[in-house]
């Protein structure tokens, strides 16, 4: 059985990758999502243990002493970070496993991860991200300014992943990833084992 993949996804506030990637599970079983810790506070229908684990400063940091986080970061006031334990299990286990994270906790990542393979989906425009931002209507003018600034910082990081994906037309998007899951698992260096085995077999 060779070893799961690990796709790291990154996207501005409301870039969309969380509806983009609810239908890349429906359509790709072996799909694992790897749930993230943060110090944020939960919105509404967010549950704990299921869409993040809502803990404070305190216990975050414990986590990071004791070499728990798989990587760590700040956004917004708030620290996201990806437990370790989990994510190592299922990539054994032959699942791909998908971390949604901010562009610092993706470049960590990259150098942890060498061969993981990272994703970064971008709007079509600056324009139509404000509108999808303030069409949540969940947030103080103020914080939607603040994470517009934090966009155009973030698109300046696209160039650092391995694919860039326009989330436009939604259907578009999905097949778009799972194009991205299917050439990567093709790839020569994610199981030599194959094709050595295959010559094993034929001296035998």
């Amino acid at each position: 059985m060779s070893k799961g993949l690990l796709l790291v996804v990154s996207a501005p506030s409301a870039g969309g990758k969380g509806t983009i990637l609810k239908e890349l599970f429906q359509r790709n079983e072996n799909l694992r999502m790897s749930v993230s810790a943060t110090t944020r506070q939960p919105r509404d229908g967010e549950e704990h243990g299921k869409h993040y684990y809502f803990i404070n400063r305190e216990e975050f940091q414990q986590l990071i002493d004791s070499g728990k986080m798989l990587e760590y970061a700040e956004y917004v006031g708030n620290l996201y970070g990806t437990p370790k334990g989990p994510v190592d299990q299922w990539l054994d286990e032959g699942h791909d496993v998908v971390l949604e994270i901010e562009v610092q906790g993706g470049a960590q990542i990259k150098k942890i991860v060498p061969d993981c393979v990272s994703v970064f989906i971008t709007p079509p425009s600056l324009e139509v991200l404000e509108k999808r931002l303030r069409g949540r209507g969940t947030e103080e003018e103020g914080t939607i300014l603040k994470r517009l600034t934090t966009a155009r910082q973030e698109l300046t990081q696209a160039g650092n992943y391995d694919y860039v994906v326009v989330n436009d037309r939604l259907e578009d998007a999905v097949d778009d990833m799972l194009a991205i899951l299917r050439s990567e698992k093709l790839r020569y260096a994610r199981d030599p084992g194959f094709v050595e085995g295959l010559l094993a077999a034929e001296k035998a």
